[in-house]
């Protein structure tokens, strides 16, 4: 395992506790909920620890873990859900942040298209906010999948994703949220907002069909 460099560590952690600290204020991270992770090398990545209030995070409210979700170097508990950031470092070694929130919009449109197993986003000109989409004519399919407290479960479930051929840089969970990653911190909060935008694009469509 590749040694955890401590400048590499502080710059991740600050720069995700300031990103926390403005999706806390939109209200995406309701009562200590969600979880933030950056890449710290080819073995370990940067998360938070677990139950901290996502709105007054500082650097020592981070831990590092290996891909396996184990802490390195550390006596805390990481988030409960580890597992599913670090599988995704694990699949893909260009993935280099996951975020994951839990704002009104993303958990409503989680249970109004849960049954459909993902929500079709077409013919929106913000598609092109994501990598590997670039133009209005593009089709995302953003599977939304059943909840659980096993993370081995839900991690194999989301397995299948991974491995499709169109480019994945999210998925929701039923009655939860949404994990969102890009190759940086700077694009995962990017496809986070655009994700954000056309759940809520979807959900006034819905309404306005009724």
């Amino acid at each position: 395992m590749q040694a955890v460099d401590a400048n590499g560590f502080q710059y991740a952690a600050q720069a995700l506790a300031d990103l926390a600290r403005e999706l806390a204020q939109l209200g995406w991270t309701p009562a200590t909920s969600s979880n933030f992770s950056s890449r710290l090398n080819a073995d370990t990545a940067v998360i938070t620890i677990s139950g901290r209030d996502k709105g007054r995070l500082g650097v020592g409210d981070f831990m590092v873990v290996d891909l396996e979700g184990r802490a390195v170097g550390s006596e805390h508990r990481p988030s409960a859900e580890t597992l599913l950031h670090t599988q995704l470092y694990a699949h893909d070694a260009g993935i280099g942040c996951v975020l994951h929130t839990h704002s009104r919009v993303q958990t409503v449109a989680s249970r109004l298209f849960a049954d459909r197993g993902e929500i079709v986003l077409a013919g929106y000109e913000l598609l092109k906010a994501f990598r590997g989409y670039d133009t209005h004519e593009a089709t995302m399919r953003l599977p939304v999948l059943p909840n659980s407290q096993d993370m081995q479960a839900l991690a194999a479930m989301i397995d299948p994703y991974l491995k499709r051929d169109l480019p994945l840089h999210g998925y929701l969970i039923d009655g939860h949220g949404i994990y969102a990653w890009g190759r940086d911190l700077k694009e995962a909060g990017r496809h986070l907002e655009a994700f954000e935008f056309l759940l809520a694009c979807e959900l006034d469509l819905w309404n306005l069909r009724r």
